[in-house]
């Protein structure tokens, strides 16, 4: 089995960071509470020793016998100061570390806002959070809660619920919600740009050429080697059939690679002029789990013929 997440681990991480948030929120707000009521101590006392003094005076001047009583105020005092230096300097690291605490917090999630995560409101500061832009939009999703995300991002799994980040997408998913430009930077092998096209071509139905056929029980969908090798030379005209036959086994390679071994490679017995013949089928099992994705109720569309 492979040791990617599934969507339903993905929420429970979500969820739990959301709950630790929610911890570390409420420790911070329990520490400015403590540090108020130590600073309303020390005020009251600073208070009580100004009028400890007047007294003192007033005494002195009512009593001929009071000469120790002035001594033993600024004892007191500095008794009151040693015993509060040791409660500040525990509320100074207390709140230093929550302060760092929740700056850790806050880069989290300011990356996966950048990967285009949708984020609890009630957990965000959106005034202290460095996000591209410094604009932070809010949404309201089917679930009724009020979610936050960077402008026009949109929701990779369009479910209504807490999404998918880019970084947890398989690497093929990847690759194929990459415009032309940034996967060539980003892939330098052809059969790996061929691989993430192919991808494209299953999951968008604006792409056009879509070689993949419907399967049945346990084939979600497939596409053969012949279809293939044909597609590949439509994607790059002027590949020669030989080096298109090539590129079908390093494209097959590459896709399983980057999928993970999501998919699979079945080989069937085919019937053609009174010949039989072994065919190779790039296979999308039906229970093949695909971050983000649903298994799609309606067969593909039929491709355009070329001729």
């Amino acid at each position: 089995m492979s040791d990617d997440p599934t969507l339903e681990s993905l929420h429970k991480r979500i969820a739990a960071l959301e709950s630790e948030l929610e911890c570390k929120s409420n420790q911070i707000a329990e520490l400015e509470r403590d540090c108020d009521r130590l600073e309303a101590r020390l005020e009251s006392e600073g208070g009580g020793e100004s009028g400890g003094e007047s007294d003192t005076r007033t005494e002195s001047e009512s009593d001929t016998n009071t000469d120790t009583e002035p001594e033993s105020k600024p004892k007191s005092a500095c008794n009151c100061t040693c015993q509060c230096n040791p409660h500040t300097a525990k509320l100074e690291a207390a709140l230093k570390k929550a302060a760092t605490n929740k700056a850790r917090i806050e880069e989290l999630q300011a990356r996966e806002l950048e990967k285009g995560a949708h984020l609890a409101a009630d957990h965000i500061d959106p005034h202290e959070l460095d996000v591209p832009g410094n604009q932070l939009e809010q949404i309201t999703k089917d679930d009724g809660r009020t979610y936050v995300r960077l402008p026009e991002s949109a929701d990779p799994l369009d479910d209504g619920h807490t999404t998918l980040a880019f970084g947890d997408l398989l690497p093929i998913q990847q690759l194929a919600r990459m415009d032309a430009d940034r996967r060539r930077a980003t892939a330098n092998a052809l059969p790996t740009r061929l691989a993430a096209r192919l991808w494209q071509a299953r999951t968008d139905p604006q792409f056009g050429d879509d070689p993949w056929q419907a399967g049945c029980k346990d084939v979600r969908e497939y596409v053969t080697a012949s279809d293939l090798k044909h597609w590949i030379r439509r994607q790059e005209p002027g590949t020669s059939e030989s080096y298109a036959k090539k590129l079908v086994s390093r494209t097959i390679d590459a896709l399983l690679d980057l999928s993970k071994h999501r998919l699979a490679v079945h080989r069937t017995t085919q019937r053609k002029n009174g010949l039989e013949y072994t065919e190779r089928r790039l296979v999308l099992p039906a229970d093949a789990d695909l971050p983000g994705e649903t298994v799609r109720s309606e067969p593909p569309e039929t491709a355009g013929v070329h001729g």
